[in-house]
């Protein structure tokens, strides 16, 4: 039936889910994997990331679906905070550090601002980057230009999934490979793993 949605199954750390696929944009689509409010998978895959984590001072994420992950992992880990990047600047922001980044999910431009009162935390102190997904790179590079920025120590990079070629790389954690699609007129989806494959699809000169 046209317009009948279709699904990806998916498996993590033995969670179950029945994942969307979404189009994004002509050509290109996403099984959507939205981690923000479900509980169960959360409390699965955080002890599974900490345990390929590096001794860490902080962890530090950006608004907003890495940030349920991020809790789970700081209070497991017992820490009693955890550092975020927002997507607009506050008001209660005092000197704030600015970096701009391209979504892959919405395809549109972004920044992301850190509080100088958190930039002033992490200076010198060793922090892990976290994030739902990495896929271009893109996210997890603005985020570590604001740790860089503010003087943190970088210690690791870490995601539940990696898709494309952040599969790949040997200084990002995950725990799963995971895909962006290209639909097909006869209703499949077929996985985008390589950077060169999605430049063709989005037609921009995307970031590693």
């Amino acid at each position: 039936m046209d317009g009948e949605m279709k699904y990806f199954d998916f498996e993590i750390c033995g969670v179950k889910r029945k994942l969307p696929y979404v189009k994004i944009k002509e050509g290109l689509a996403l099984a959507s994997f939205v981690c923000l409010s479900d509980t169960e998978l959360i409390e699965a895959v955080a002890p599974e990331l900490i345990k390929r984590l590096p001794p860490v001072d902080y962890l530090m994420t950006a608004e907003a679906k890495g940030m349920c992950l991020t809790y789970e992992m700081s209070r497991l880990m017992g820490m009693k905070e955890f550092i975020v990047a927002r997507k607009s600047r506050k008001p209660y922001m005092q000197d704030p550090i600015g970096c701009t980044l391209t979504s892959v999910t919405t395809q549109a431009e972004q920044t992301l601002f850190l509080n100088g009162a958190d930039a002033d935390k992490i200076r010198g102190k060793r922090v892990a980057l976290i994030d739902d997904v990495i896929a271009t790179g893109e996210s997890i590079r603005a985020i570590e230009e604001l740790a860089k920025k503010a003087g943190a120590i970088v210690a690791a990079k870490a995601a539940i999934l990696a898709e494309l070629e952040t599969a790949k790389r040997s200084d990002v954690i995950f725990l799963k490979e995971h895909y962006v699609f290209r639909p097909g007129a006869d209703g499949t989806y077929e996985p985008i793993r390589t950077m060169e494959e999605y430049r063709k699809q989005v037609g921009t000169d995307a970031k590693n």
